[in-house]
């Protein structure tokens, strides 16, 4: 171990030292285990003070020093937050899937498809298959490549590969999907025998769809697909669409829609969906399988399948989720050439003026990809704020409920008046027992999941 990384461990030491001996120690883990152990809590000076609304009388206050998590989706930032995201995530997916949270239970019985739409080749890439005995197929450059190996989804070669195409690819990754959206209904629209412009009068496409980072850098979609009537999920869909004529028009949409950018050079780039399509039903059950004996997505995992991505971020380092402020901080970052590349080249053609809107400098530690990682139609299902005020209802009901004189939360008016004073924990000793009790508490969720299961 160099002078360097002594020094570090044993400043490290110390820190825990001092705060396992601390006055104050005990206080500040209850503060951290309120908010599951987060990573990077926000701390907050001010107060919170709730009034009876009838007579202005202040029925509980609070001042001082606070923690509030910070809040962050992705799990390589934020073990504990991103677990909350990804609850939350489940619930928004799955209830559009089977009801529940605003949508009626009947919306299960209505035309639902799980798609995964892909990104093109730019290339050929190292890859890992097997065959259905278990065996590993080789790859193109002769070797069996294990799971974990680091070239597995990086360019055979560099020097022919097309970052340029690549990242062009990912930064419209989102309005491709707006176009397969609207050439979507069009075709359903077709189908029905009615304009396009009427097609809102007969039936209404609610999806939700997550990207997720496949091994070569470039996002791929999951899409819950569901076909209601004109005025959502409380309204039967026609009966002129079944569940195999929607996978028709999805396949034929995905194959349709395209756009055209210019490359540096002014030539033309099209850009489209890969020939690899996938589309799948979804049947209604309780079952922990993803997949029945007949293919059949089941709802209940596909909602932990897809929330599960939607914390996810390139998957490369905890590095490359953070944005990157000056190109020389790439050669401190560990991923391989290959993401280096993609990154290289975000940055570079985030520098030129033909592509100054697409903000690719901005977006180059996600390797150009610009959209939002979970997003969904209005009518789907319910909405993140919609399940966080639920949250916060619960709690001001706890808090409520335990006062002398119980009261009804519309009785009160809650006023914060709270500033922020630091991000972050004060050294790695205090982030290393946050770290610890949010694994904790992932833990007995694991253990209460799987008792459930056995009693069930």
């Amino acid at each position: 171990m160099n002078t360097a990384a002594t020094t570090q461990h044993d400043q490290h030491d110390t820190d825990l030292s001092h705060l396992l001996r601390s006055d104050g120690f005990q206080t500040w883990r209850r503060e951290v285990t309120a908010i599951g152990g987060c990573a990077a809590p926000i701390h907050l000076s001010g107060s919170s003070r709730i009034y009876d609304r009838a007579t202005g009388t202040v029925l509980t206050e609070r001042e001082g020093d606070i923690l509030a998590p910070c809040g962050n989706r992705r799990a390589s930032v934020c073990p504990a937050c991103s677990d909350r995201y990804a609850s939350d995530a489940y619930h928004l997916l799955r209830s559009g899937m089977a009801g529940g949270k605003g949508v009626p239970d009947t919306a299960a019985a209505h035309p639902r498809l799980f798609v995964t739409l892909t990104a093109p080749s730019f290339g050929a890439v190292h890859s890992r298959r097997v065959t259905a005995r278990g065996l590993v197929v080789p790859c193109r450059c002769g070797d069996k490549h294990h799971r974990d190996d680091p070239r597995v989804g990086t360019a055979l070669d560099p020097t022919t590969h097309d970052y340029t195409g690549a990242v062009l690819w990912q930064a419209h990754a989102g309005k491709l999907w707006n176009r397969f959206a609207i050439r979507l209904r069009r075709i359903l629209a077709q189908m029905l025998g009615v304009k396009v412009r009427e097609f809102r009068d007969h039936a209404r496409l609610s999806y939700a769809k997550v990207a997720e980072y496949q091994r070569r850098g470039l996002v791929h979609f999951h899409a819950v697909v569901r076909l209601d009537g004109p005025d959502g999920p409380t309204t039967t869909p026609p009966a002129g669409i079944t569940v195999e004529a929607l996978n028709a028009a999805m396949r034929e949409a995905a194959r349709d829609v395209s756009l055209v950018v210019d490359r540096p050079d002014g030539t033309p780039l099209l850009l489209a969906w890969g020939t690899q399509v996938d589309i799948r039903p979804i049947t209604s059950t309780t079952a922990a399988a993803l997949e029945n004996d007949d293919g059949e997505i089941t709802d209940t995992a596909l909602a932990a399948y897809i929330a599960k991505y939607a914390t996810k971020g390139t998957g490369k380092s905890e590095a490359t989720d953070r944005p990157i402020r000056d190109i020389a901080h790439l050669r401190h970052l560990d991923i391989t050439g290959h993401h280096r590349r993609l990154i290289e080249t975000a940055w570079e053609l985030g520098g030129r003026e033909e592509y100054e809107e697409l903000n690719l400098r901005r977006w180059a530690h996600m390797l150009g990809f610009r959209g939002h990682f979970l997003t969904k139609s209005r009518a789907y299902s319910t909405t993140f704020g919609a399940i966080r005020g639920d949250r916060r209802s619960y709690r001001l009901g706890e808090t409520l409920a335990a006062l002398d004189t119980p009261t009804e939360p519309g009785a009160v008016l809650v006023v914060n008046d709270w500033a922020v004073v630091q991000i972050g924990h004060r050294n790695d000793a205090e982030r290393e027992i946050a770290l610890s009790i949010a694994e904790r508490r992932r833990e007995q969720r694991r253990t209460r999941s799987t008792e459930h299961g056995r009693t069930s």
